[in-house]
């Protein structure tokens, strides 16, 4: 989800892997030219959507964290490139604490139909993110970076 701290943790547990790291929000305004939510805001949600699965599903890398947009649980070839490429871990956050730590939901790119909340998408993605983990941790509202990547690390090693 948005604000769960795939990013953060993404380049943490890079570091304490050994690996590379790979984000693919960065990945697809560089392969388009343009910031994601002007590039959500062009494409609508449904075509901005095709566009992150195919980001995903042309990549080929090893030895490498990657921390893919939230929404690419949204597209089966999005997930099942990610799936073929290593374990898929889902940080799960309460919705409370996304609320919390989502100040700037209208600019940050989260692909959301117009009128839906925070909320809305949770309600959504929340059941496909279970779906295609293979590793859930579930990140304490208030716990540090260190505590949420010894988590990670300890769930896949």
């Amino acid at each position: 989800m948005p604000g769960s701290g795939k990013s953060t943790v993404g380049v943490l547990l890079a570091k304490a892997l050994g690996y590379a790291f790979l984000d693919t929000d960065l990945l697809l305004q560089q392969q388009r030219g343009v910031l994601l939510q002007d590039l959500l805001n062009q494409l609508g949600v449904e075509a901005f959507l095709d566009a992150e699965a195919e980001t995903v599903s042309g990549l080929t890398c090893t030895g490498t964290v990657i921390a893919p947009g939230g929404s690419v649980v949204c597209r089966p070839s999005g997930m099942a490139r990610l799936k073929a490429l290593g374990p898929v871990v889902y940080l799960h956050v309460p919705l409370a604490e996304l609320e919390r730590r989502v100040d700037n939901i209208t600019t940050r790119g989260i692909a959301m139909a117009p009128g839906q909340t925070l909320a809305d998408v949770y309600a959504q993605r929340e059941p496909l993110y279970r779906r295609y983990a293979d590793v859930t941790v579930e990140v304490r509202p208030g716990a540090g970076l260190e505590e949420t990547v010894a988590a990670v690390l300890a769930k896949l090693l």
